[in-house]
């Protein structure tokens, strides 16, 4: 004979005593909050204050002036000549940094995916410039590669015998690109290294069998597996290079035709004192930067929900 266990039952005491489900969430939240008002504290305090300044007509050398005067400003960023041109700077300045980075960061990568002694010598190298400080990255192109007198390229024409021109004078939009391409190539590369990494080898080696060349695995295998990296790269790469100011106030000084949207805001903010023209700035920029990291998010749980049904 074979004592049966009753099955386990919940006592009206037992519920009793249990937390409601509501409060365990708090409890397992409770953790959390001194970070996330941390965060509100740094992050949307400041923007929603930005927000305010930008609806007044705000000059901080005369503060007793100030006035609403609603989307003026904002008006103004879109409609004033300089400002327009500072929009059209930072468009050329992303498009171009990121399109020439992608290219070159592909080419990398598809270099370093192959086997070859010294690999991971060469993958560390390849990284450093993209650990190096922005500023610091800057002023090394600008002193060490780009001066008229002692800089690097001007030393090599010298040797020869071709011309030695002051690089940032007469290219100086080119001059901020090749900078900003040489810090963000290996962000590309790596990125889309991971990529080739995750590609079915099976795929490949069929497509060999089948007596397909390294261009035509390339174009019709790798190119659509790396779509989705290459939008990663691109779109990781715009929300950083949209707000740049380290390169074009550290080479240029926002001259030559070089000054960009964060740049413009600064000149408004801290040379002009115009508070309430920079802070709309500001927000432009925010509001551009959030809309290219909306799709950015789009690709990366893409990226994962692809990751998951492989798996």
């Amino acid at each position: 004979m074979t004592a049966t266990t009753a099955p386990l039952t919940r006592t009206p005491e037992r519920a009793a005593r249990r937390p409601p489900a509501r409060l365990r969430a708090w409890a397992t939240r409770a953790p959390l909050l001194p970070a996330l008002v941390f965060l509100i504290a740094v992050t949307q305090l400041p923007f929603v204050a930005t927000l305010v300044i930008s609806f007044f007509d705000w000059n901080a050398l005369y503060p007793k002036a100030r006035r609403f005067t609603g989307l003026d400003n904002y008006r103004q960023v879109l409609t004033d000549a300089d400002l327009r041109h500072s929009v059209w700077t930072t468009v050329l300045l992303t498009a171009a940094v990121v399109l020439a980075s992608l290219v070159l960061g592909l080419v990398l990568a598809l270099l370093l995916d192959r086997r070859f002694r010294g690999r991971g010598i060469v993958r560390t190298l390849l990284i450093a410039p993209f650990l190096v400080v922005p500023v610091a990255a800057a002023l090394l192109w600008k002193h060490v590669l780009y001066n008229p007198e002692y800089g690097l390229l001007n030393g090599l024409s010298h040797y020869v015998g071709g011309p030695q021109p002051d690089w940032i004078s007469r290219t100086p939009l080119l001059a901020v690109e090749a900078s900003l391409v040489w810090q963000w190539t290996p962000f590309m590369m790596l990125i889309l290294l991971a990529g080739l990494q995750s590609r079915d080898q099976q795929q490949v080696e069929a497509a060999r069998v089948d007596g397909a060349g390294d261009w035509q695995i390339f174009v019709h295998l790798t190119l659509p597996h790396l779509r989705r990296y290459l939008e990663l790269g691109a779109l990781l790469g715009s929300i950083y290079i949209v707000q740049n100011f380290d390169a074009v106030f550290t080479i240029t000084s926002g001259g030559l035709g070089t000054a960009n949207l964060p740049y413009t805001v600064y000149q408004s903010f801290y040379q002009a004192h115009e508070n309430g023209l920079a802070s709309a700035a500001g927000v432009l920029v925010v509001i551009g930067s959030l809309v290219i990291a909306t799709f950015a998010l789009r690709v990366v749980s893409s990226l994962f929900r692809e990751e998951v049904s492989r798996a």
